[in-house]
């Protein structure tokens, strides 16, 4: 855990967030400025700066991150319609924690270019 990170504080209880899920491995959580309708972050209770700093170690925790997303999609009513799964790495691609999250983002009013 990193003490001065956010997203480490809301693994642990420390900061408030709207938790949508929670495990042993993975929380969840509502964007607090959602891009779309639904915004959810996925985020590892294990403090990874970001994608850049995974190894083969971390295999299992990215899959189970993906399964929580999929469940989260079913949950929220997106998964027929569609949905997008994102992971910004480093300041160019505008991460603005450094703490791996997947962004879980969907809903009718989603707008995003192709690509």
């Amino acid at each position: 855990m990193d003490p001065n990170c956010i997203f480490c504080k809301i693994v642990t209880g420390e900061s408030p967030s709207s938790i949508v899920y929670k495990d042993e491995n993975i929380v969840a959580f509502l964007d607090i400025h959602p891009a779309t309708p639904v915004h959810i972050l996925i985020v590892p209770h294990q403090h990874i700066p970001s994608i850049n700093h995974i190894t083969s170690d971390h295999e299992t925790l990215l899959g189970k991150m993906y399964t929580v997303a999929k469940q989260l999609a079913v949950e929220n009513g997106i998964s027929e319609s569609g949905y997008r799964l994102i992971i910004n790495s480093g300041p160019d691609a505008r991460q603005a924690v450094n703490h791996l999250h997947l962004h879980l983002l969907g809903g009718r009013e989603m707008r995003f270019p192709m690509g």
